[in-house]
């Protein structure tokens, strides 16, 4: 029991590394963070209510998770090479574009939130 104690343990110290890693040295994770302590500064701000909170922290939680795997199939791919491989670069493109259908998602949920309230 100890033994799968720990090892939960270490997988969470290796998410927090990857999160760390994430925000260290990916200058759009950098944003969210900015972005993230805006929206709850806001919704503190503005007394949203608990299904507001819901939507807002969908939003914000698909923002982080699609630039995690974004940046994570990056590093992946530059491993791989560096040179210049069309099917490489449409790999990129397409997880870059799984961050911005989330961002835009996250704008339209704080649009919808926040816009009544201002």
């Amino acid at each position: 029991m100890l033994r799968y104690l720990l090892r939960r343990l270490q997988s969470f110290r290796h998410a927090f590394r990857g999160l760390a890693v994430l925000v260290r040295t990916q200058s759009n994770a950098r944003l969210h963070v900015l972005a993230t302590i805006v929206v709850v500064t806001a919704g503190c701000l503005l007394h949203v209510n608990a299904t507001d909170w819901l939507w807002l922290g969908l939003a914000m939680t698909l923002v982080w998770i699609a630039e995690a795997f974004n940046s994570a199939l990056e590093h992946l791919a530059d491993r791989v090479t560096r040179e210049s491989d069309p099917m490489i670069r449409d790999v990129k493109d397409l997880a870059a574009s799984a961050v911005l259908i989330a961002a835009i998602f996250a704008i339209g949920v704080a649009a919808c939130v926040f816009g009544p309230k201002l």
